[in-house]
């Protein structure tokens, strides 16, 4: 009974105020990450680790840049130098260097 009486209370919280609540039964409506500040200078291609899209559910679609160090960066995907190393790093045709 306590059990669902606590479960019943999470769930009547939740909306109110879903930061306390325990991390991991927060609801997200996208998953991964999001990017809300674009950088626009290219970076040497050596230290590119790798790149993915943002999340489709994101409000801006961005390449998400991680260098060889583990910073991520974020890209808008009209930016040039971002849709090239896309194409390369996932081997799509049309893909220049």
């Amino acid at each position: 009974m306590k059990t669902s009486c606590f479960t019943l209370l999470l769930l009547l919280l939740w909306p109110c105020c879903p930061e306390a609540l325990p991390h991991g039964t927060r609801l997200s409506a996208a998953p991964g990450n999001c990017c809300f500040k674009m950088y626009d200078q290219e970076l040497p291609r050596r230290v590119v680790a790798g790149i993915q899209s943002s999340h489709r559910s994101c409000r801006t679609a961005a390449f998400i840049v991680k260098t060889v160090r583990g910073r991520e960066i974020c890209y808008s995907q009209r930016f040039p130098w971002a849709q090239e190393v896309f194409n390369q790093h996932h081997g799509h045709e049309g893909s220049t260097q």
